[in-house]
């Protein structure tokens, strides 16, 4: 019997992407420090110099973080703003919640929730 795909199995590939691209030391730096600067975000040479990473590098992983649409950009005058985009995280958690807290109760509801009000 052929088996069909869900919504939820056409998501991986996404997911997987996503945490690839998360998947570095500098990205996964940018991406708390963009969480952090909620909803107003940051300019590349404020969380360059805050993060100690060279413009050009940053770049880089800034391109990157946007092609997984894990941050957004928008224009003001001369400056890009980045932002983490929460839509996208949000789903990326809730992806990973359903299978660890719901379907087999990996981890306790009740834990992820406690560790969400630190």
């Amino acid at each position: 019997m052929e088996r069909r795909s869900t919504a939820i199995d056409l998501a991986v590939p996404r997911f997987a992407d996503m945490l690839s691209a998360m998947g570095t030391e500098p990205r996964l730096r940018i991406m708390r420090l963009l969480l952090s600067a909620h909803p107003e975000g940051m300019i590349p040479s404020d969380i360059s110099s805050e993060l100690d990473i060279p413009p050009s590098s940053l770049s880089h992983h800034l391109d990157k973080l946007k092609n997984e649409s894990l941050v957004n950009v928008r224009r003001d005058s001369k400056f890009l703003w980045y932002t983490a985009n929460t839509e996208a995280l949000r789903e990326l958690l809730q992806f990973l919640y359903a299978e660890c807290c719901t379907r087999n109760k990996a981890i306790k509801p009740e834990y992820v929730l406690e560790i969400c009000k630190k």
